[in-house]
């Protein structure tokens, strides 16, 4: 038999999600992101569940062809545009929209012969100083494409760093990128999932919403709502006891202050589960919440059982993160977030597709 890890996706919890998500930003329309193999759940699985958003996001012309290859029509949107000039002739051929943030792809654009309308992104700035233009910058970036006007239908949007928190600094770049659209009156982006939670003045015509839809970085006031779609499971593989004082994995750093029973788990950082998991990160076995304890291993975790020692057994089921135990809550206890957990599940990781919310 093989190793009896899983990753079961859960594909009605993800349709609830989008469902949610529609009832959230009423009349904007949505770009469901789906980078990185669908935040780890498998690209072409979730935006077959997710086909009834207006449109995917995606970081790469490759990740855009898998959609067209495998039939979907969709509006698809590629976030950081192009990294080189040769990728245009793809992104026309296969009707791509694109996020413009900088000079050099003004000139990449500007350099072809486009002879159909292409949807534009340009991106401001507005304080993340990741990607995008500053508002001059922008204004001229817009000067230039427009004298190619219809070859180009031009829109704006940004990305808000601290939507999460109630800052001011949310409004502020809210305010930024409504006042650089002054002149043009464009479609607009901004919002991202925790602003489309929390700050519906953000949502505009289009929403961008990614870790919501997978049922993880949902804030207090929303948790009823969303449902996880990734359960990561696995078996009790060993049970054994151990004398006050002994240690437990790699640098021997938890210690048994009592007689202590110790259920091995088939789980590791060689599926995905983070390896500076603290003592103490929650476990549940058979339904029951227990204790990571010692260093993960690349194959196996240890989960101190005592309190219900009578109770478990070998091949008793495990949760890592699912309905009954949240990913953010796992992730807050390796210092990390449940966007890295999620994608970070490794091949050797089996995948059980569910069509119903059987979970």
């Amino acid at each position: 038999m093989s190793r009896p890890i899983e990753a079961h996706i859960n594909l009605g919890a993800l349709q609830h999600n989008l469902a949610q998500t529609k009832a959230l930003v009423g009349h904007s329309r949505i770009w469901a992101v789906i980078k990185a193999n669908g935040y780890g759940h498998g690209l072409l699985r979730v935006a077959g569940a997710l086909n009834r958003a207006d449109g995917f996001a995606v970081a790469s012309v490759d990740e855009a062809l898998q959609l067209r290859q495998a039939g979907f029509l969709h509006p698809i949107l590629l976030l950081e545009g192009l990294f080189d000039a040769s990728e245009l002739s793809l992104v026309l051929q296969h009707r791509l929209d694109l996020v413009v943030h900088s000079h050099h792809q003004v000139d990449w654009l500007l350099a072809q012969t486009i002879k159909e309308p292409l949807h534009l992104w340009l991106k401001l700035d507005t304080g993340m100083h990741r990607l995008g233009f500053n508002e001059e910058g922008l204004h001229q970036a817009l000067f230039r494409l427009k004298h190619h006007a219809p070859r180009f239908k031009c829109h704006l949007m940004s990305h808000l760093a601290c939507a999460e928190d109630d800052t001011p600094f949310n409004q502020y770049q809210y305010q930024q990128l409504l006042a650089a659209n002054t002149n043009y009156q464009y479609k607009l982006s901004l919002a991202n999932s925790a602003a489309i939670q929390t700050a519906p003045q953000t949502h505009l015509n289009w929403v961008r919403p990614g870790i919501m839809l997978y049922g993880a970085g949902i804030l207090a006031s929303q948790k009823e709502r969303f449902k996880p779609v990734m359960t990561l499971t696995s078996r009790v593989i060993a049970l054994k006891w151990i004398e006050a004082g002994e240690g437990v994995g790699y640098g021997q750093t938890w210690q048994a202050s009592q007689t202590t029973c110790l259920a091995i788990v088939a789980v590791g950082y060689g599926d995905g589960y983070p390896r500076h998991a603290t003592n103490g990160t929650p476990v549940l076995i058979s339904g029951m919440r227990f204790s990571l304890v010692g260093r993960v291993s690349m194959d196996m975790i240890t989960v101190d059982v005592t309190a219900n020692a009578q109770q478990i057994k070998l091949n008793d089921p495990v949760e890592l993160w699912g309905p009954n135990l949240s990913v953010d809550e796992v992730a807050e206890h390796a210092n990390t977030i449940g966007y890295e957990l999620l994608c970070g599940i490794t091949q050797r990781v089996k995948i059980k597709e569910l069509t119903q919310d059987e979970l």
